[in-house]
């Protein structure tokens, strides 16, 4: 009987667990905001908890707008101070990336000028442009080159607090921050110009990111209402070319259905026309296609808040999160390539690499499931919102009950 006991046992899966979320928020918090927006940490060694320097700021705004998603959740599940907190701070992190360039463009990353790290930082980061500001009488530098996957992750950390925080100034603040934005992107005719007069990216061409930015600033302010309903009528068929070219090639920069599924969580909201939606889905559906079966936690829970419950898929989701607590939280470098079955001549895995074994990185769900080496030196501590944001993702929508 005992043995039978523990067989059924063993077939139940694990239940990720709430305190292992809200200690990697308390962690995120500690030494992961040292100005407040994200980085990530260098130890002194790989047995040290001394920091000796931050990275990654190059990326500091999307996986701010990332943090931001995933805090809102956490706020519209369990409704605690502690979460409404982080998210106003991130907030105004994301403020502070509009304020520090002076024209209400989205800078990749701030630091103080006086700060021990901003030499360092600057240094990794000089290849996208240093720039100095002086805002409220203090001095900073910032990071230009600022690309479209940072107003992509920015935007949909906003459309999630906007769609899950019941609180006024939060809400005021998200329809700030979304209108001076939408305002910088379409009065520069959608390009991303530096202060040099260099173009760093233009969202022309991306349909999907036009509409998907414009159609939040819709929902919030009725002023884009004229602006996003032209715009839907001849680009939305166009969302469809830009999907089915990116999933021509599912391995190389992977980082890319990450930017396209975000999109799609805020243009198959609800408000529009059969026509214009029908587009949408059928762009849709070529992304889904493609990565339903690359377990995926992420992918999978912006599918189950666009197509509601699965119990496959959403079995497969718990079982990735908790999957997922089993990794490493710093950056050691793994090599899988005799350890998997290899395709393409050894330069990829044929199937998804478990997930406690996939190459450590910044954000798990933006990276190829099927990448058999990369890593570090054990020094950098991810953040662990590729674990918060999916979790209470599942929390919310009832996929996870804790």
């Amino acid at each position: 009987m005992r043995s039978v006991v523990i067989l059924l046992f063993a077939l139940i899966p694990l239940q990720s667990a709430e305190p292992d979320a809200l200690a990697i928020s308390a962690n995120i918090q500690a030494k992961h905001l040292p100005y407040g927006t994200i980085l990530d940490p260098i130890y002194a060694a790989k047995d040290s908890d001394q920091i000796v320097n931050y990275t990654r700021c190059g990326d500091s705004a999307i996986w701010t707008g990332h943090y931001l998603a995933a805090e809102s959740y956490r706020y519209a599940v369990t409704k605690s101070p502690e979460a409404l907190t982080a998210v106003r701070n991130a907030i105004q992190g994301i403020n502070m990336l509009l304020n520090v360039t002076g024209n209400n463009l989205l800078a990749r990353c701030f630091v103080p000028a006086g700060s021990q790290y901003a030499g360092p930082i600057s240094q990794e980061e000089k290849h996208n442009g240093i720039y100095t500001a002086t805002y409220n009488g203090d001095q900073y530098l910032w990071v230009g080159n600022t690309s479209r996957d940072q107003y992509a992750g920015v935007f949909y950390g906003l459309t999630v607090a906007h769609d899950v925080v019941d609180d006024n100034g939060v809400q005021g603040s998200v329809r700030y921050l979304v209108a001076r934005m939408l305002d910088y992107l379409r009065g520069h005719g959608w390009f991303v110009i530096m202060p040099d007069g260099s173009v760093s990216t233009t969202f022309i061409g991306s349909g999907q990111h036009q509409l998907s930015f414009l159609k939040i600033g819709r929902r919030m302010d009725g002023h884009y209402t004229t602006a996003y309903k032209a715009l839907s009528i001849s680009l939305a068929p166009e969302t469809i070319a830009p999907i089915a070219l990116d999933v021509k090639d599912p391995y190389d920069s992977y980082f890319k259905f990450n930017l396209d599924t975000i999109s799609f969580y805020g243009l198959l909201a609800s408000g529009d026309s059969s026509w214009v939606r029908l587009n949408y889905e059928k762009a849709y559906d070529i992304l889904r296609n493609t990565v339903d079966d690359h377990q995926n936690a992420f992918f999978n829970m912006i599918d189950r808040a666009i197509n509601g419950p699965n119990a496959t898929r959403d079995e497969q989701t718990r079982q990735l999160l908790d999957a997922w607590l089993q990794r490493p939280r710093r950056d050691d470098w793994v090599d899988l390539r005799s350890d998997v079955p290899t395709c393409d001549d050894a330069t990829r895995a044929c199937d998804p690499i478990p997930v406690e074994r996939r190459v450590r990185t910044d954000f798990l769900w933006q990276r190829s499931p099927f990448q058999l080496y990369g890593g570090g030196d054990d020094l950098i501590e991810t953040a662990g919102i590729d674990y918060i944001l999916p979790y209470w993702m599942g929390r919310y929508y009832g996929v996870i009950t804790d």
